[in-house]
């Protein structure tokens, strides 16, 4: 039996033990921070935060409520807790634990679940984190992928997964999930935060958390990629080849460790190597935009203005709310010297994303 799989035996353990004693739930909390210490070891496991763990004025406020019997009751009176009682907002950033969700009454999708999976474990539930897998997030940082994952609650009812979510601008037609462990879940809190720094271009802070995430839980492609963005971004190159290499073996065809590796190799001056990358992630018809606007800026780059504008158009196929997809579209239209169609694509960077820097500069420079 796998250590991934003891929790929810213990868990069943204690359910059967609630008939013949008081209930006892299981430490969950307890039981990652064992985790933690197998793979960083016990001091440095003290120092790694538990996402969904509650403090003393949770518990209090929670020991107000009444006991329910009904599993979906208890659901509903968790749900009603968080958005009735602390009406709880959405922010995008930063990602929060359960404590300071709780405390400032705002998060973001994951900050939200951190909650969600604290509260609902407190009142006797089995809640997991579940990873939608047919919805990925990529954001970009000097020409390479920072990937996220989109984590939601999970339950299972009468046998069917039930689950929870809290993004609240996108509609949801989710239909592969993949139920996760609380070390990967706590993996994929650590690598919100590192992307988050990374993006916020405090380089050494990203790098600090991201080891975190590829610590305990050492075959998590997406913080093993972004850590190679964080070293190759600050001046570290060859390293950042060897997390690639190491997270290729992970996940063969993952489009963004061969789409950064593609870039690194160019800076590195290694072009063959480069342009093999990017034949292989054409030709396994990848979904990653970032895939193409790196292909068009490439395009660009060599005059060729007509494939460049057809890879910018297969970009905004694959996903219109990204900013840099109509910032690619941009820099081909005024490259083509089509004024008129950069304006239109500019104003719908800006308004999908008012603070976008290289947005901003486009505006100056067309004076909108």
């Amino acid at each position: 039996m796998s250590r991934k799989q003891l929790p929810s035996v213990l868990l069943l353990a204690a359910l059967a033990a609630a008939g013949c004693s008081s209930y006892q739930p299981f430490d969950s909390a307890g039981y990652l921070r064992q985790q933690y210490a197998h793979e960083v070891g016990a001091q440095e496991a003290q120092r790694v935060e538990i996402p969904f763990e509650l403090n003393a004025e949770i518990r209090g406020a929670l020991g107000k409520m009444p006991p329910l019997a009904s599993e979906l009751r208890r659901i509903n009176q968790v749900n009603d807790f968080i958005f009735d009682g602390l009406q709880l907002q959405y922010s995008l950033t930063p990602t929060r634990n359960a404590v300071d969700t709780y405390r400032t009454r705002e998060g973001n999708c994951l900050s939200f679940v951190n909650l969600f999976v604290g509260v609902a474990r407190d009142r006797g539930l089995n809640p997991s984190y579940v990873e939608v897998v047919d919805l990925q997030k990529w954001n970009h940082r000097d020409g390479m992928v920072v990937s996220q994952g989109h984590i939601v609650a999970g339950m299972y009812l009468d046998g069917v997964l039930r689950t929870f979510d809290f993004i609240p601008y996108r509609k949801k037609a989710y239909k592969d999930f993949k139920p996760i462990d609380d070390l990967t879940a706590a993996a994929h809190y650590y690598n919100n935060l590192g992307a988050e720094a990374l993006l916020g271009g405090n380089l050494k802070r990203a790098e600090e958390l991201l080891t975190v995430a590829t610590r305990i839980a050492p075959r998590f492609d997406k913080a093993i990629n972004n850590l190679g963005v964080a070293l190759a971004r600050g001046g570290q190159p060859e390293k950042a080849l060897e997390l690639y290499q190491r997270g290729l073996a992970i996940a063969p065809e993952s489009s963004t460790l061969l789409t950064n590796m593609a870039r690194v190799y160019q800076e590195l001056g290694r072009g063959e190597e480069a342009s093999a990358l990017l034949v292989k992630i054409e030709g396994a018809n990848t979904s990653n935009p970032f895939f193409f606007i790196y292909q068009g800026e490439v395009a660009l780059s060599r005059g060729e203005q007509g494939k460049a504008l057809d890879y910018m158009t297969r970009a905004l196929r694959l996903d219109s709310e990204l900013p840099e997809v109509h910032l690619g579209l941009v820099k081909v239209y005024l490259a083509m010297g089509d004024v008129e169609k950069a304006r239109h694509y500019l104003g719908r960077a800006l308004k999908l994303d008012a603070t976008n820097q290289d947005a901003l500069q486009y505006a100056r420079m067309l004076g909108q």
